[in-house]
């Protein structure tokens, strides 16, 4: 990273600044170009390892993509604003950031509640049991895993 002043390498920094996140953006190989879409997010982060949860229809580009190459970047921003200046270069934003890599997997039936679970908890910040989930949205519904390899963050404030 060429601006050390603004990394953020302490994993406990880079959740807080997860948290504010509302989107999370998922780079795919394609044949002749990436791929990116924005998709909603959930995350464990345990004994050192954290891992990102997405859901998806049953079928897709993303799936068909997942399943010829595994490996994927992403991204996720947020606390943007816009910081004007007298001249044209003068202009900045502020904003924190969260980039990194990973593998994606498609879950099991079996483990795909345990994904969902951390999704709801991002986002209504409520505790859901097994029996919460319907069983027609669980059949209808894909859960992935990305395990994250590499994160780093990266922030500039006001």
């Amino acid at each position: 990273m060429r601006r050390k002043d603004r990394e953020i390498r302490d994993i406990n920094e880079i959740i807080k600044i997860m948290e504010k996140c509302e989107v999370c953006r998922l780079a795919f190989f394609d044949k002749y170009y990436p791929y990116i879409i924005p998709l909603n997010f959930g995350y464990i982060h345990k004994n050192g390892e954290l891992s990102l949860y997405f859901h998806s229809a049953l079928e897709g580009k993303k799936l068909n993509l997942i399943k010829e190459n595994n490996k994927l970047a992403f991204e996720m921003d947020c606390s943007t604003e816009l910081m004007s200046g007298d001249a044209p270069c003068d202009y900045t934003m502020t904003y924190e950031s969260v980039c990194g890599n990973g593998t994606i997997e498609i879950l099991d039936d079996d483990k795909k509640i345990k994904g969902l679970k951390y999704l709801m908890k991002k986002y209504s910040n409520k505790e859901y049991s097994d029996g919460d989930f319907d069983d027609k949205i669980l059949k209808t519904t894909v859960v992935l895993q990305l395990k994250v390899n590499r994160i780093v963050g990266k922030a500039l404030k006001n």
